[in-house]
Formats: C-alpha cells, sequence, structure tokens
C-alpha cells in the first residue's frame, strides 16, 4: 500500500526543518471548478520530491499557490515558518524559486546576466552583491559562459537552465519546477537530470517523465481530481501497477 503522510495539524509550530507545509487547502476557480480539495503536504529541508498525476490533476494550480500567484482558497500554507499572505508577498517569492514549463515565460530581458539579475536588483541588493549571486548562479547551472548571450537566441535546454538560474540567484528555500523535460531532447533531458541531481536545495517538480522521477527524486506524491491519493518512495509507488493505472500513470 502507498505510505501517505500525516496531515500537518493547524496551531502546530512549524520545525526548521520544515520547509513547506500545507493544511488543508482547498480552491475554486471563479467558474466554480474545483481543483483543490483538502490538500495536506509537508516538505523537510532537503527533500526532492515529484509530484505527478494526469492532466487537470491540480498540479500547476498547486504550485502557483506556493508563491501567491494564486490565492483566494481556503486553508493555510507556510514557506519555511512564513505564511503565505498578501502582506509576506516579497519574502516568499524570494524564498520560493518558481521556474515554469516555457521558459520564454521567465525570460524577458536582453542578456542572460539581466535575466538572472533581474531578482537580486528587484529586492535592492548592490550591484557588488548582484553580480555575485548572477555568477554563482549560472556556475551551478553550468551556464557561466552564457552571461553576455541573447537569452532569445538560446536552445530550449539553454533557456530552461537559464531559467532556474534566474530562481537560484534568489538563494530560494524551495525550488519549484512545472514540467521541466517538456519540450527537450534527449541530451539536454540527460543534461537537466544531472543538474537536478546535483543541486543541493529542497525541490518539489510536477512531471508527467515518471523515468526522470524515478531516477531524481526518492519521494513521489500522486494528484488527482485535487487531491492527493499516495504519497512515498517513489521506488515503492511506481511497482503499484494498479495504483497507477487508476490515476491515469504508466509505470516507465
Amino acid at each position: 500500500m502507498p505510505i501517505v503522510h500525516p496531515a500537518p495539524q493547524p496551531g502546530i509550530p512549524l520545525s526548521e526543518a520544515e520547509i513547506l507545509q500545507i493544511c488543508d487547502l482547498h480552491f475554486s476557480y471563479p467558474d466554480g471548478h474545483v481543483a483543490l480539495r483538502g490538500i495536506h503536504l509537508t516538505l523537510r529541508k532537503g527533500e526532492k520530491v515529484a509530484l505527478v498525476g494526469p492532466n487537470g490533476a491540480g498540479k500547476s494550480t498547486l504550485l502557483l499557490h506556493l508563491n501567491g500567484i494564486l490565492n483566494g482558497g481556503k486553508g493555510s500554507i507556510h514557506i519555511a515558518g512564513l505564511p503565505v499572505t498578501e502582506k509576506t508577498l516579497p519574502q516568499i517569492r524570494a524564498a520560493v524559486g518558481l521556474v515554469f514549463q516555457n521558459p520564454d515565460d521567465q525570460l524577458f530581458s536582453p542578456t542572460v546576466f539581466e535575466d538572472v539579475a533581474f531578482g537580486p536588483l528587484h529586492m535592492g541588493y548592490p550591484e557588488s552583491e548582484v553580480r555575485a549571486r548572477v555568477e554563482q548562479a549560472l556556475a551551478q547551472v553550468g551556464m557561466s559562459a552564457y552571461r553576455d548571450r541573447l537569452s532569445h537566441h538560446l536552445s530550449m535546454g539553454e533557456k530552461k537552465r537559464i531559467a532556474i538560474a534566474t530562481v537560484l540567484s534568489m538563494n530560494p528555500h524551495l525550488l519549484v519546477l512545472d514540467e521541466p523535460s517538456a519540450g527537450l531532447d534527449p541530451r539536454a533531458r540527460r543534461a537537466l537530470i544531472r543538474l537536478l541531481k546535483e543541486l543541493q536545495v529542497t525541490m518539489l517538480v510536477s512531471t508527467h517523465d515518471l523515468a526522470l522521477a524515478r531516477e531524481i527524486f526518492p519521494r513521489m506524491v500522486i494528484l488527482d481530481e485535487g487531491r492527493i491519493v499516495a504519497d512515498g518512495p517513489t521506488a515503492e509507488l511506481l511497482e503499484n501497477q494498479p495504483l497507477l493505472e487508476a490515476h491515469g500513470l504508466e509505470k516507465p
């Protein structure tokens, strides 16, 4: 049987090791579509977790709640002990590095350096600190030589690495990626897998690529119809054929 982690209880103080705590999160869109139905989820510092499920399960809706792009639902979200509220959004958006599926939604400056520098500049860091953060983030994704390149001239795999660097420059507590392997050729996908393995940051990644999930993420959460239906070791859940089939997934 899949392991389902116990739901966090309201009012219990967060451990310093708990980077993400979601408690009883519900959300409906203005047209009445119910997207999230009582989500409970906790990630501890250093965990790398895959979020999987069929199209329409609520994965992207959940991710967009983590830095306040979507709000207005019921329940609570804490990032490193800080509640996600209108008042805390600047701190939350520095703490949660959200990387969209399409890097062109994230890269809008003329050069790679300017794209990666945008977050630290917006937060008011001095020029020396901004430059140090950019250089460190580009080194983390293996793209230091691209600092002066035009972002829109890069390949899809290169753009995805730069998009990751744009959030790493903020030194986030939590890195959140939506379908990172989508649109990549085999070589770029393999390079991405190496990168995600090497990054030393708490990570929640939504993906349909269950082979990628098996290779990188020790823990997997299955979401379907707005509910978490399983949460446990990736290797165990991927061996549960009836569970996968019941929720529109195929064993890799």
